[in-house]
């Protein structure tokens, strides 16, 4: 028996022609629509506006099903890191950071991650499934729940910097970001969007040709090619020379400016040389600079630099090179939900168990 047509792969203008063939007015549509991507209903019977007949044969013609969340924990810093099953044996993690000026969902893009960065604990996973747009935003929907419901708190931001390489899965990323930027929708701003990557530089030129309205973050970490190759495989074919022209047009096709995520290890790239290599790249494109504080992962093979390493870094790039950086301190560290931890350490603990 062929499987039933899921519901959330199609678009407003599909629906309406589903709707119009079960013949219903086309601003039924709408309605449904509404009901999946604004309340997230997990069922036709939750459509409470729509006749039982037109209910029934949605049901009949089509599957519902939103993203099931498998597991949950709660850091001492108040960090959520929630373990959501994709399939049998497949799980992704999504986090929620609130501070005192943010509640940022992070969200995951792919089960797994295929460029094996060094530092990266999802870099040790395979790559085992593209996200569709909806499991991507059942995401969001439910870290925005618990934004409100744990803090009382509206969701302020969203980064796309889970698991999995964005832009490795473009067309439902930016598919997802649709739904979650429109309205019907979410509604959200796509000024409060980030989508990280590790360095796909014709992805990145195609976002400017899509003139996307997203903010793009390059996970750098290195401003030196035989540094970055070292630590990231996916500078062999995407070296600074490359990413900086793809930056360039970038900008030049949206007008935003992008942010440098450089996560500094002690004793490989916190050094006031590396920050000269890194403001002298800076100056490719407007910028801001992300300083992150490494979360170290089981096998002990980079550690985190030095406190006054990180401030003279910092301070160096701020005060001499006139660039806007932040340091970005590392949440939710005690349920391995910081940064480059996400690996479904607890499902696979579990597991063995």
């Amino acid at each position: 028996m062929k499987a039933a047509t899921d519901i959330r792969t199609l678009s407003l203008d599909a629906l309406k022609s589903a709707v119009e063939e079960m013949g219903e007015k086309a601003f039924r549509a709408k309605q449904v629509y509404e009901w999946i991507w604004t309340h997230g209903a997990a069922s036709f019977e939750e459509m409470t506006n729509l006749s039982k007949g037109l209910r029934t044969q949605l049901e009949d013609k089509f599957s519902l099903a939103v993203l099931p969340v498998e597991d949950q924990q709660i850091s001492s810093d108040r960090t959520i890191k929630c373990a959501f099953q994709v399939a049998e044996h497949q799980v992704v993690e999504g986090v929620l950071i609130p501070t005192t000026s943010r509640m940022t969902a992070c969200i995951s893009s792919q089960v797994g991650c295929s460029l094996a960065c060094k530092f990266c604990a999802t870099g040790r996973l395979k790559l085992m499934k593209n996200l569709t747009p909806g499991e991507i935003v059942d995401q969001v929907r439910y870290l925005r729940d618990q934004a409100q419901e744990r803090y009382q708190s509206s969701l302020s931001n969203i980064v796309y910097m889970g698991m999995g390489e964005p832009l490795l899965n473009y067309k439902n990323v930016l598919r997802s970001i649709e739904i979650i930027t429109s309205n019907p929708g979410l509604g959200m701003s796509p000024k409060r969007i980030t989508v990280s990557t590790a360095g796909i530089a014709k992805m990145i030129k195609k976002l400017g040709d899509d003139e996307v309205k997203f903010n793009l973050a390059l996970s750098l970490h290195a401003a030196n090619d035989i540094k970055r190759s070292k630590i990231m495989d996916i500078n062999d074919s995407n070296n600074l020379e490359a990413l900086a022209e793809a930056l360039r047009y970038f900008h030049e096709k949206t007008g935003s400016r992008v942010t440098f995520e450089y996560i500094i290890f002690r004793d490989f790239n916190d050094e006031l040389q590396d920050a000269r290599e890194l403001a002298e790249f800076a100056k490719n494109v407007p910028c801001k600079i992300n300083i992150i504080e490494y979360n170290p992962i089981d096998d002990g093979e980079f550690q985190q630099a030095a406190p006054e390493k990180v401030d003279r870094f910092a301070d160096f790039l701020e005060n001499q090179c006139n660039l806007i950086v932040n340091v970005r301190r590392s949440r939710g560290k005690d349920i391995d939900a910081a940064c480059g931890q996400l690996a479904n350490k607890n499902k696979a603990a579990q597991k063995s168990a």
